[in-house]
Order: C-alpha cells, then sequence, then structure tokens
C-alpha cells in the first residue's frame, strides 16, 4: 500500500483536486479515500498506480508565477492509466460513482484533468547527496 510506483511512459495522468468544505477535515474524508482507491486498484483494467495527497499550505515562490487565490482545504488524487478511455470506463462504474458520490457529499468543488506523460526521471544516485548545485 506504501511502497515505490513505477509509472510506464505510455500512461496518461489524471489529476484530481477535491477541495473540501470549510467544515470538512482530512481526516473526515481519509475511509471514503481510502475505500474508493481500494476498490479502484483491486477492479478496475487499465490502472496503474495512484497517490493521494493532502494540501500542506506551502507554494514555491521559486516554482510560482502570478497570483494566488484562496487555496484552501484539499487533497489531490493523481491516478495512472494505460489510457483515458480506462480511466473513463472505470469511473462510469456503478460502484465506482456510489463511493466517488460519498467523497463529494464533503466536497465544495472536484476538478479531473488528464495529462498525457512528455518525460520522467530520477535522481542519478551519485547526485543524490551532492553538496552543492553545479551550473
Amino acid at each position: 500500500m506504501f511502497d515505490k510506483i513505477t509509472i510506464p511512459y505510455e500512461s496518461v495522468m489524471l489529476f484530481n483536486i477535491v477541495k473540501l468544505k470549510d467544515n470538512v477535515t482530512i481526516e473526515d474524508v481519509e475511509g471514503l479515500i481510502g475505500e474508493m482507491c481500494f476498490v479502484v486498484k483491486n477492479n478496475y483494467p487499465g490502472f496503474r498506480a495512484g497517490q493521494v495527497f493532502k494540501y500542506s499550505g506551502f507554494i514555491s515562490d521559486e516554482g510560482s508565477v502570478g497570483d494566488f487565490g484562496k487555496e484552501g482545504n484539499h487533497i489531490a488524487i493523481v491516478t495512472y492509466w494505460d489510457s483515458f478511455e480506462e480511466h473513463e470506463k472505470s469511473h462510469s462504474h456503478e460502484t465506482f460513482k456510489e463511493l466517488f458520490s460519498n467523497l463529494v457529499e464533503f466536497c465544495d468543488e472536484a476538478r479531473e484533468l488528464g495529462y498525457e506523460l512528455l518525460w520522467q526521471g530520477e535522481q542519478e544516485p551519485e547526485n543524490i547527496y551532492k553538496a552543492t548545485v553545479t551550473q
């Protein structure tokens, strides 16, 4: 459950931002998200991997451009699929729709955007503990 994942280059990624209502905490929805992820992982062909992140409030000044809105209390659900069609097929299934509707009751909005992978890579082992960045 908490292990590294491998993302095939040909995969697509769906990035879902789920903004929680003001009075809802991560703990309030953690079980719902866990159940939803368990069902997807174990039942839908084309699913490769997934990750769930809670927004922790930090925003990079170095990697951001423009104004920020009220980011609010939210989670990001990132899933990787063989194809967008496989994703859509899984999410149109009755079981998934029921689980997702349970989560939506705690949300102000949810938006799921799809991406195609352009690049991926890992840090070379000899660079992990470098003391300085060379230009």
